[in-house]
């Protein structure tokens, strides 16, 4: 079989918190691999880890600590390539029972090492779909010129004019009305919906091998929601783009996933076929994966004018992680053969049928 795409191997991103005087953990050991043309839905509640992943992928983070180990293997024109290659030499850690307690970082090393490693790939090989539209593009310039201004940046379009033709197709392929006038429009002068488009537009202008979706809906009406969905429904059969959609919307991944990745207290605690995962009917996942298809609305549910389940307690605090299942303080699914081992020692992800990896212990007797 061909290497995936791209492969993410105990990647770890860190947060040092002034206030509390200790780290945030908010990727701890994330395992993930896309293949080529596949889309990979990642799920998870808010503060699970699904956007510092994906930042972490675009070398968007490199405040101190920032990301601080693992591996994030992308193909590039046929090769494999860390993309955090040489930048443990600009960082010191010290750990005590597998904890970082402390990091001194060389932060402008890194920044400029993480810089030539992202130069050529960030943008033209991986784009990335913002949540926030509109904060994500500059107000004080045109939508034509920024999307333009990609193209002659990351392909081989170089004239003026023929970008801005180039930025009028890709403008018309997202479906905005009136392409030719929107280049002129500022984003202060487009709708949420709009702007939703002309970011799509941008990011798929450079024609990427991977493309990252980061709460593409988030913000919208459920009427543009949905015109969005359809839209990338559209983009996924004519394009085959290989990409990364990170939601908490369930539905969202259900329609446009071939895969899914659920994460949990910053790490990844089920990943398989997206037909198995999602699926009610299939019993085999992990409790909070469970828990969270019980917690939205199905037609089952409608008709029989049954109750949604709330999934009880808090979301983990990623500063006291505990030493065993992440999930078990909220876990309804516990049983006294696996009590002890659920309480002290964190299961690794093992496969359970082909192609679908779980961690939980239940799953290990």
């Amino acid at each position: 079989m061909d290497a995936p795409l791209l492969k993410i191997e105990n990647l770890r991103t860190y947060f040092y918190s002034q206030s509390k005087q200790a780290f945030i953990r908010s990727v701890d050991g994330v395992n993930l691999e896309i293949a080529r043309g596949e889309t990979l839905g990642v799920v998870g509640e808010s503060g699970s880890g699904k956007s510092i992943t994906a930042l972490s992928t675009m070398g968007l983070i490199s405040a101190g600590p920032g990301v601080i180990s693992g591996t994030i293997a992308f193909q590039t024109n046929g090769v494999q390539k860390n993309l955090l290659q040489g930048l443990e030499n600009y960082v010191k850690l010290t750990e005590q029972d597998g904890k970082v307690m402390h990091v001194s970082k060389n932060v402008v090393g890194w920044e400029k090492h993480s810089d030539r490693i992202m130069h050529k790939i960030r943008g033209k090989e991986i784009a990335m779909i913002f949540q926030n539209p509109k904060a994500s593009m500059n107000p004080f310039t045109t939508v034509g010129k920024q999307i333009t201004e990609a193209i002659r940046l990351h392909t081989k379009t170089k004239d003026p004019l023929e970008a801005e033709d180039r930025a009028a197709y890709w403008l018309k392929q997202v479906k905005i009305d009136s392409p030719r006038l929107r280049l002129t429009n500022y984003p202060y002068g487009l709708s949420g919906g709009m702007c939703q488009r002309a970011m799509i537009a941008m990011a798929l202008a450079c024609e990427p091998s991977l493309l990252i979706a980061d709460e593409p809906t988030t913000g919208l009406d459920a009427t543009i929601q949905s015109k969005i969905v359809d839209l990338l429904v559209e983009l996924k059969g004519e394009l085959g783009t290989t990409t990364m959609l990170i939601s908490h919307d369930i539905s969202v991944i259900s329609r446009l996933s071939d895969s899914v990745a659920v994460m949990y207290g910053g790490t990844v605690v089920e990943c398989g076929p997206a037909r198995d995962i999602l699926a009610t009917a299939f019993e085999s996942k992990h409790p909070y994966t469970t828990a969270l298809l019980t917690s939205i609305p199905s037609e089952q549910n409608i008709k029989e004018k049954g109750y949604l389940q709330a999934i009880e307690g808090d979301v983990l605090d990623t500063i006291n992680i505990p030493l065993g299942c992440r999930f078990y303080s909220r876990c309804n699914r516990v049983t006294d053969a696996i009590r002890k081992k659920c309480e002290s020692h964190e299961p690794d992800l093992r496969e359970i049928s082909p192609g679908h990896r779980v961690r939980c212990w239940l799953y290990f007797e």
